[in-house]
């Protein structure tokens, strides 16, 4: 997929591991962009939606700077090039008119910031150029839009050539059957899956060289340290997150070495867990 061969380009960082769901959810955003369809993204909290879609959209990066940059008098940051995609988080209770004008300043913004970084020197820019560069809309919290929103973001899609992909709780993709309109323009839906056993172990290993110790499978005490994490956090990436904070103070608290299953046991004392 030509056109977003470069978003799907990704570079593993301490602070996001890449994941086959990570890969799963490139491919699924790839096909909305190139197709300029609606998409649904669904799974319960915690699992790594919107990591997926910050990941993807490079919005790290590129949503601070679009937050505080005047054209033209800031070095714009080198992801420029090949970024095409906005995040955008509504408010809980934002109205259709609020939801149009944030996501056509933050397409514009887009717009703007890339042609300044490739055209320096232009002082006019045609309205068709700019309103080419933004690709691909992605809404997180999607279950916070009502009947109303829910129709000016349809009237904001069929306006513009470009891919939507709505994100949000499992069942969001049946609530969105009863708007027969909006619905007939999803073209792809994504589940996206707690972590595979494999993929556990992938980021526990992570998580281990991080507070420099090695995780050894084949070694009991830290097999049985799996175990109790995966039993704890049903491999929900959010909660691996918390409960490993928690990990790490108890082992410097105690000045420990290493993981066992009594040392999770008390760092998942120390959480509120609901339902992942």
């Amino acid at each position: 997929m030509s056109a977003s061969a470069d978003t799907a380009t990704a570079v593993a960082t301490p602070e996001f591991l890449i994941t086959k769901e990570h890969r799963r959810f490139v491919e699924f955003a790839n096909a909305v962009r190139e197709h300029r369809y609606v998409g649904v993204c669904y799974g319960p909290p915690g699992v790594g939606k919107t990591l997926s879609a910050r990941h993807y959209a490079h919005w790290d990066l590129l949503g601070p700077w679009l937050d505080t940059h005047h054209h033209r008098d800031a070095q714009p940051p080198a992801i420029l090039e090949r970024a095409r995609a906005v995040l955008y988080t509504p408010t809980t209770f934002v109205g259709a008119r609020k939801l149009d004008e944030d996501l056509r300043h933050l397409c514009r913004g887009l717009a703007f910031a890339i042609q300044d970084h490739q055209h320096p020197d232009a002082e006019y820019i045609p309205s068709r150029e700019l309103a080419a560069q933004a690709e691909l809309v992605i809404v997180d919290e999607a279950d916070r839009l009502k009947t109303a929103t829910l129709e000016q973001l349809r009237d904001f899609f069929d306006r513009r050539q470009l891919g939507l992909i709505l994100i949000g709780m499992p069942g969001l993709e049946k609530r969105l059957a009863r708007y027969p309109q909006f619905y007939s323009r999803i073209g792809f839906a994504h589940r996206y899956r707690p972590l595979s056993a494999d993929e556990l172990r992938f980021v526990l290993a992570h998580q281990w060289q991080r507070l420099g110790l090695t995780l050894d499978p084949s070694d009991f005490t830290d097999a049985e340290a799996i175990a109790a994490i995966a039993r704890t956090t049903n491999a929900n990436f959010r909660l691996i997150g918390r409960l490993f904070a928690q990990i790490q103070r108890i082992l410097e608290i105690n000045r420990l070495q290493t993981i066992t299953a009594d040392v999770v046991d008390a760092a998942r004392e120390t959480l509120v867990i609901g339902q992942p």
